[in-house]
């Protein structure tokens, strides 16, 4: 079962960030494809153009950005291809916006984790 992290792409890349996989839809400014250092790029399960721009970042708008956010991750069949491809990997999530807290990867990687089958009770 995959653990995800997730962690900025400008930020070195590190043997224990496992299968690297940057989740932006659009490339982030100032980082080479060597230096990302990525094993796949999902451009499909990031927020939706509309979506993206209407969020801007806003810290005040995060909250109903993350429930439009899951609702789109929830009808996207993207999402079950994602977990099939990485299924077993320990899997970093990469992003690009500044904020460590408010951006759209906390959201996907809380909605992954919770994605992941529960072991059964012994």
């Amino acid at each position: 079962m995959p653990v995800f992290a997730i962690k900025r792409i400008h930020e070195t890349p590190d043997p224990s960030d496992g299968h690297r996989v940057l989740v932006d839809r659009l490339w982030p400014r100032g980082v080479s494809k060597a230096r990302a250092a990525l094993d796949d790029w999902r451009k499909d399960i990031a927020p939706s153009v509309e979506l993206r721009q209407w969020f801007n970042h806003e810290p005040e708008r995060f909250e109903e950005f993350s429930a439009h956010y899951l609702a789109e991750l929830r009808a996207d069949p993207a999402v079950d291809v994602f977990l099939t491809d990485i299924h077993g990997k320990h899997t970093t999530l990469l992003y690009a916006a500044k904020d460590p807290d408010i951006n759209h990867a906390v959201v996907l990687m809380r909605y992954l984790n919770k994605r992941q089958p529960k072991k059964a009770a012994r």
